[in-house]
């Protein structure tokens, strides 16, 4: 695979892990004292999160300081967050899965037909959608782990067939009537916030104690930094592949089923939309709490992080082309951190 697209997945994964690998050991208590650079690092996204928070506050200090609006950024990208955890699954183990988004948007389109249209019990509806990401995984990972076809190929064009299918069932149009049942799920208030906030805040509570606590965790991150080590060590790398895989597309899918219920309704372009930010979101959240790792806790930072800037600079004026610009720029930004800190360890830990 030397050369390929995956290749460049490999490199981050590795550039990511020499970031987040320790220097040299200090014996005595010069170990024990806090070091300004190593908090600097893990911290510095949350710093300076709430500086911009600060800055748009006493720049539009009637809009942006607001129950209103702090209620609005948290809740309304909690679509968002569950969509960059999923993510989290996949690279982890060095795969880079271009189908999430519109997995997503299939999802949000899936259910609306079924229970709107067709009249489905929601259940049964709901049942439905998820077995179809189940599918969608289940392809993807057998392409990729079986067929040793490339993720970014295999996930690039399962996620154009998708995008496709979506405009073909709803016809090009926006689907309305989601039930109230998953709208008042979604949706419902509790503490000035949608319940939808506490999906995905629970869901960054489930992955972060499966990533620190749990082999199997360990195993994912493993597999992800050295399948051939990992092999060799005993791990079952290629069903560790494949499952993050599945897992990752199944995520994505209840994003799609959550994106329905917050909004109501089923847009056939909305999914895609999504692609940038969530993979904007987790390569940035893997500069912060544990640098050169992807994890969960950094990603919930990365995502209302960007999107309170994005947030500001729009009640200041600027829309339209300043989310793309936001994003992009963040992504790169956060790719260029994780090689300057892997390149600086390398030269700390050379001296």
């Amino acid at each position: 695979m030397t050369g390929g697209p995956d290749s460049g997945v490999n490199a981050t994964q590795e550039t990511l892990a020499t970031a987040a690998s320790p220097g040299p050991a200090v014996a005595g208590p010069a170990a024990r004292r806090l070091d300004p650079v190593r908090l600097v690092e893990r911290y510095g996204l949350v710093l300076l999160w709430a500086v911009i928070v600060v800055i748009f506050s006493l720049v539009a200090p009637n809009s942006f300081p607001t129950v209103s609006n702090f209620s609005t950024i948290f809740g309304t990208q909690a679509v968002l967050l569950v969509l960059a955890l999923g993510l989290l699954v996949s690279l982890s183990v060095g795969e880079f899965d271009l189908s999430v988004a519109a997995t997503m948007g299939f999802a949000t389109v899936l259910v609306a037909l079924l229970s709107a249209q067709d009249h489905w019990p929601l259940l049964a509806a709901l049942a439905a959608t998820i077995a179809a990401g189940l599918i969608v995984g289940g392809v993807n990972a057998l392409l990729v782990v079986r067929g040793g076809i490339s993720s970014f190929v295999v996930t690039l064009g399962s996620g154009t067939l998708l995008t496709g299918l979506g405009y073909g069932m709803s016809n090009s149009q926006t689907i309305g009537g989601v039930p109230g049942g998953l709208v008042s799920a979604a949706s419902k208030q509790f503490l000035d916030l949608p319940l939808a906030f506490y999906y995905g805040l629970a869901l960054c509570l489930v992955l972060w104690y499966l990533f620190n606590y749990v082999p199997l965790g360990r195993h994912l991150i493993f597999a992800g930094e050295g399948r051939e080590v990992a092999r060799l060590s005993g791990l079952r790398v290629q069903r560790i592949r494949a499952g993050a895989l599945i897992t990752c597309s199944v995520i994505a899918t209840l994003a799609g089923i959550l994106q329905a219920g917050v909004v109501g309704a089923a847009d056939p372009s909305g999914g895609p939309t999504f692609l940038l930010p969530a993979f904007a979101s987790a390569f940035l959240g893997a500069t912060a709490i544990r640098p050169g790792r992807f994890n969960a806790w950094g990603t919930f930072v990365a995502v209302y992080f960007l999107v309170t800037g994005i947030t500001g600079l729009q009640l200041l004026g600027y829309t339209g082309w300043v989310q793309d610009v936001w994003y992009g720029a963040s992504l790169v930004v956060a790719v260029a951190v994780a090689r300057f800190a892997a390149v600086r360890r390398r030269a700390s830990a050379g001296t």
